[in-house]
């Protein structure tokens, strides 16, 4: 991985932005640890424990070895073309098609507010009821709304919001690795779990399954590509903020498999929707369920802010190059955030909020975001022969081909179900491409 030579064409004018840039190298770091962490580990250790036995700890390595190589191609890209909209801006150079651009964008876009839908219905489940007992679908729904006004406010006290909320989960996970730790070194637990894998199963199986699952715990690294037009020093500042923060997290959830391998069996970690409160109270310690259950509902409220500030900039993205009605670019005067995209996303979570379950939102999160991060691994090397005279990261080459054979890999292990399921969401995206194409030729027309 190296900087790319300055012999290049005209530069691409990345630094006209109507945005304010707000966002520092730490702020950006925390930015992508906060969406990386965000509330998939507090619930889904149980299942990937479920599926490859005690070596939890297997199939979350080999996840972030898939989530790295993407990643590079990510760095490269931001640093070449640091534009808000992300993978759709990338798609758009390399492959000139504004269909397959739109595309792009539309399954960012639909991933993007499927899983803020997700993560309000977990939100307001049984975390959220530790406190309240409230009507699940109103409560995620003002939930939503709450955080629309907050990304509405401004990137900056959106970003200061996340900082606050990313320390609270990490140590929440620290919590967790401590308590085991404690509990071993006291003489209880079972360290030789943690090599154990399920029965009359091929571990080699097991861990490509329960990889799929974990790799869900790394998504969110993506967001930060949205955001390019907000970051000071973006060429500099963003490989490392990408890689510190994926590398971090990927050690934090190391830490939190062994600890949830070697107190608990890996039957007892399935069958509980909050695998790690069910270790910590494991391990006999007095730390009361309520600051856990709070823990767990920061978690969720970070990654659902970011990922609505991450859909609302891809609008904004797309829109500003034609891909959407040019409306959504409008942004307050004051507060230079692009409000009506903001009102747009948060509308279409409501409505997903209402229409679907957490686990099925959480499975077609995972296959859109698949089919963009393969879009993006091509385009890397497609745009190698188009050149700019800044300095900008490159990764090598072998990484994006090593990447797209992973994801088509996790693409694999997708049900029929889950694949109907974005089908239909990219057949509305196409609709929707149609009926714009139909209007702007009317309007030329006219």
């Amino acid at each position: 991985m190296r900087t790319a030579p300055t012999t290049a064409s005209a530069p691409v004018g990345d630094d006209q932005t109507r945005l304010r840039r707000a966002i520092t190298g730490p702020a950006l770091f925390l930015f992508i640890l906060g969406d990386v962490l965000g509330a998939g580990v507090y619930a889904l250790v149980g299942k990937i424990a479920v599926q490859v036995g005690g070596a939890v700890w297997v199939p979350l390595l080999v996840a972030l070895g898939f989530a790295l190589l993407t990643a590079g191609s990510y760095a490269e890209l931001v640093t070449k073309y640091p534009k808000a909209g992300g993978s759709a801006v990338f798609a758009e150079r390399a492959f000139g098609s504004p269909l397959l651009s739109f595309l792009v964008g539309f399954a960012m876009l639909a991933a993007a507010v499927t899983s803020a839908a997700g993560l309000s219905l977990a939100f307001a489940g049984d975390y959220l009821g530790a406190f309240l007992d409230v009507p699940a679908v109103p409560a995620a729904l003002a939930f939503l709304l709450l955080i629309a006004l907050l990304n509405a406010r401004g990137i900056r006290e959106s970003m200061g919001a996340n900082i606050v909320m990313t320390i609270i989960e990490v140590s929440g996970l620290v919590l967790v690795i401590v308590l085991a730790a404690r509990f071993v070194l006291g003489g209880a637990g079972e360290p030789e779990r943690v090599l154990e894998f399920t029965p009359g199963i091929s571990p080699a199986v097991a861990v490509l399954g329960a990889a799929l699952l974990a790799f869900y715990s790394y998504v969110g690294f993506e967001v930060s590509a949205n955001v390019a037009e907000e970051v000071r020093d973006v060429r500099r500042v963003y490989p490392r903020a990408l890689f510190g923060a994926l590398l971090v997290a990927g050690l934090i959830y190391l830490g939190v498999g062994l600890a949830a391998a070697v107190v608990l069996p890996p039957e007892a970690l399935g069958e509980s929707s909050a695998p790690l409160l069910e270790v910590v109270r494991a391990t006999g310690n007095a730390v009361p369920d309520n600051l856990f259950a709070l823990i767990a509902l920061v978690a969720v409220a970070n990654g659902a802010l970011l990922t609505m500030i991450m859909a609302s900039r891809l609008a904004y993205g797309m829109a500003d190059r034609g891909l959407l009605p040019a409306a959504l670019t409008r942004v307050l005067p004051g507060r230079r955030t692009p409000w009506l995209a903001i009102v747009l996303t948060t509308l279409v979570a409501m409505v997903l909020t209402v229409t679907g379950s957490l686990a099925v939102l959480a499975e077609t999160v995972v296959l859109l975001l698949l089919y963009v991060f393969i879009a993006t691994n091509v385009a890397v090397l497609v745009l190698r022969k188009e050149r700019i005279a800044e300095p900008h990261f490159r990764t090598p080459t072998i990484m994006p081909v090593l990447a797209i054979l992973s994801c088509l890999m996790l693409l694999a292990q997708q049900g029929a179900g889950t694949w109907l399921r974005a089908g239909l969401l990219l057949g509305l995206g196409v609709l929707l491409y149609g009926i714009g194409r139909w209007q702007a030729r009317r309007l030329s027309v006219g």
